[in-house]
């Protein structure tokens, strides 16, 4: 920040000097240039193209959460096997993480329009298909979970072209207000999602599926509605241009920018050029890193089984439990509607450190607390960091990524997250069976204060916000 401050003024100063000059036509032209205001952005709330974009991503969303919640329902009723039942999330977040590595790299090198329409297109197929089974009679597993499989893929190729779009969609001085909305369809979706699904399913148990897939196609249409391009144009290379892997006439890195701001030549690489690239970003690194130790220790599934296996444990009734996991789950949305407002008036560094210690204290007080009513309100305050400071990193993402780069560094961030929340799921579900609640809330504390130490550094204290970082 300092350092581009100190170049604004010694660029000013350099105008000033030469002001008593003579000037000819061709100066006299960039004066009166110069002199013309620019225009105003338009208010998030006027772009057509994002408000698109999110409406179709939103429609795809509640899909998801729709067919997802009738998937268990489904095998439950035609085989009461729990084990089944709960292999379900699991395999969906594993098959969604490490698609979302492929999905990255189609991403950058295929039209993001394209791609998330025909995943969404796949989708309206796979599930019209098992409604229709569903309706002909009780379908197989194998074929429950074939669908499963393929409707993740789906998910992991499509999510991270959408994330991408919003560097061609909203100027950087509205990527925190973009991420922040996202938040919204995201935790929206979450709590919509599941009741409709499990609604329908009551009705008819082919109606989610049936459903999702007139949902999923209403998001591909409305795809088409988006008048900008959901990336920027490759530069085709000329003969003057460096070749791969020949050295930047500045020393620029593939898709790294020089010191006059312009891009440097395509990047290059595959489908882990995005790991390549967040090692060379502190800013990125280290809230990846403490996100995929949080991701462990506190994601929603992982904490909603400790809270139900505690309050089994402390004699709950099914109501208590219930309104205790109401009250939990509703931090999340809650923090996805002031996202905006945060991210607008507390500075980025305080976000991060509520964002970070809040997991330790909150464990703490798990630990501590009697009741079982209690322990859903301190989850809430857990739960409503999770709408702005996944906002706050996507901005960082949109700000300081190269466009070529997006849809993989995206794929990095999205296959750590999903692949480390079966993993902490699983470490919570079996401390608690070997030592009981308390070890389980010892067992997040400590996992959330070794995540936190990455982000005691001057970086992420001193840390601006996103659109002071974009060129």
């Amino acid at each position: 920040m300092t350092t581009e401050s100190t170049r604004a003024g010694a660029t000013g100063a350099a105008g000033s000097a030469g002001a008593s000059e003579v000037t000819g036509p061709a100066d006299a032209a960039g004066a009166a240039e110069a002199a013309v205001p620019a225009a105003p952005e338009k208010p998030l709330f006027r772009n057509r193209d994002f408000q698109a974009m999110w409406i179709s991503q939103f429609f795809a969303a509640v899909a998801k959460e729709s067919a997802e919640i009738a998937y268990p329902l489904l095998i439950l009723a035609t085989t009461g096997s729990a084990t089944y039942a709960g292999a379900v999330g699991a395999v969906q977040l594993v098959v969604a993480g490490l698609m979302s590595l492929p999905g990255g790299s189609l991403t950058d090198r295929f039209d993001r329009r394209m791609t998330i329409i025909l995943c969404d297109l796949a989708r309206v197929v796979l599930l019209t298909l098992f409604g229709l089974l569903v309706i002909a009679g009780d379908p197989p597993m194998a074929v429950i979970f074939a669908i499963v499989v393929l409707s993740a893929a789906c998910l992991g190729i499509s999510n991270p072209a959408g994330l991408a779009a919003i560097k061609q969609l909203v100027p950087p001085s509205q990527f925190t207000q973009a991420t922040a909305q996202n938040q919204i369809r995201f935790f929206g979706a979450t709590v919509i999602g599941p009741p409709i699904g499990g609604a329908f399913f009551g009705i008819a148990r082919a109606l989610p599926f049936l459903s999702a897939a007139v949902a999923f196609l209403i998001s591909a249409v409305l795809l088409l509605f988006i008048k900008k391009p959901l990336q920027a144009p490759r530069e085709a290379v000329t003969d003057s241009a460096p070749a791969a892997g020949d050295a930047d006439p500045e020393g620029r890195k593939d898709g790294e920018e020089g010191k006059d701001g312009k891009p440097g030549k395509p990047a290059k690489g595959g489908m882990l050029q995005g790991f390549r690239f967040i090692r060379r970003q502190p800013v990125i690194l280290i809230l990846l890193i403490w996100a995929m130790g949080s991701n462990m220790a506190f994601n929603h599934s992982g904490m909603f089984l400790a809270l139900i296996a505690t309050a089994e444990h402390r004699d709950a009734s099914e109501a208590a439990i219930g309104t205790t996991l109401a009250v939990a789950g509703s931090g999340g949305l809650i923090g996805s509607l002031l996202a905006g407002l945060v991210l607008k008036w507390v500075k980025p560094s305080l976000i991060i450190v509520y964002a970070v210690w809040i997991g330790p204290v909150a464990a703490v007080l798990l630990m501590l607390t009697p009741g079982v009513l209690p322990l859903g309100v301190i989850v809430a305050c857990v739960f409503v960091r999770a709408g702005v400071v996944n906002a706050l990193i996507y901005g960082y993402i949109a700000a300081l990524v190269p466009d070529d780069l997006q849809g993989r560094v995206l794929g990095a961030v999205g296959f750590v997250g999903m692949i480390a929340q079966p993993l902490g799921i699983f470490s919570i579900g079996a401390i608690f069976d070997l030592a009981g609640p308390t070890w389980v809330f010892f067992f997040m504390a400590v996992a959330g204060v070794l995540a936190a130490l990455p982000t005691l550094t001057r970086t992420i204290r001193t840390l601006p916000a996103p659109h002071e970082l974009a060129s």
